[in-house]
């Protein structure tokens, strides 16, 4: 009993640091290795974290399952937007130059919008899969 305070406590630590290093890798990502699948892994790294530490209903309460199936479907149409949009402005899908009217910007600014919306349908799938699979061995 004793080792498993230890270890909350320690989660409850590591948590929000983990998650810090997620956003670091998600806005990162278009200067060097990192970006939305990364980051979206890692944010459900702490989720499934705090899973194992205080276990699914606890967890469930803070990320609960139609959240996480608004996020994953919000994560998508943002990725479909930013291609529809490229598309209305005269580009191809998900031709970035089109949306500002300096090309390097609108590079810039197509991939935080795409890898943003990548991270939010990866972190929240993933989460979904996981809760899956730990509701169903908790019913066993």
């Amino acid at each position: 009993m004793k080792e498993k305070r230890i270890l909350r406590v320690v989660g409850k630590f590591l948590i929000p640091y983990i998650m810090l290093f997620g956003l670091y890798v998600q806005f990162h990502g278009d200067y060097g290795p990192g970006g939305g699948f990364q980051a979206g892994v890692i944010f459900a790294a702490a989720f499934i974290i705090h899973t194992l530490l205080f276990g699914v209903k606890n967890t469930m309460q803070i990320a609960p399952e139609w959240l996480l199936r608004a996020v994953a479907a919000a994560g998508l149409a943002l990725f479909t937007l930013v291609g529809v949009v490229t598309m209305l402005l005269g580009g191809n899908f998900l031709d970035y130059d089109h949306l500002a009217s300096d090309p390097i910007v609108g590079q810039h600014v197509g991939m935080i919008l795409v890898e943003l919306g990548v991270g939010l349908s990866v972190a929240s799938v993933i989460m979904l899969i996981f809760f899956t699979f730990a509701n169903r061995r908790e019913q066993q």
